[in-house]
């Protein structure tokens, strides 16, 4: 299994928002070859800092998805979001292969 974080802070105030965009997301991941399961998480401590999880089976599932159409149509999206503050928003990536279940 592969596991992706995308690990971004949003402005104060504006965690509700985030999190309700994410709520409404389109679910075309969901339909990738490959695709395990997606989750949003918010720091207990730090409400503002949200990790996107993504699991695949694969490391090769993964790396078809983020240089396919869909993902770089999603993203596009994002960058004319018309929040600018929460359109520039860059999140650190992470990348992790299960080694022990």
């Amino acid at each position: 299994m592969y596991i992706v974080h995308s690990i971004f802070n949003v402005p104060v105030g504006k965690e509700d928002e985030v999190i309700d965009i994410y709520r409404k997301r389109s679910g075309l991941v969901d339909k990738a070859p490959g695709f395990i399961n997606f989750q949003l998480l918010q720091n207990e401590r730090k409400k503002g800092e949200l990790t996107v999880q993504i699991s695949w089976e694969t490391k090769e599932d993964y790396l078809n998805w983020v240089t396919g159409e869909d993902y770089k149509r999603i993203h596009e999206l994002e960058k004319k979001y018309p929040d600018k503050e929460l359109a520039s928003i860059v999140p650190k990536v992470k990348k992790y292969r299960v080694v022990a279940e």
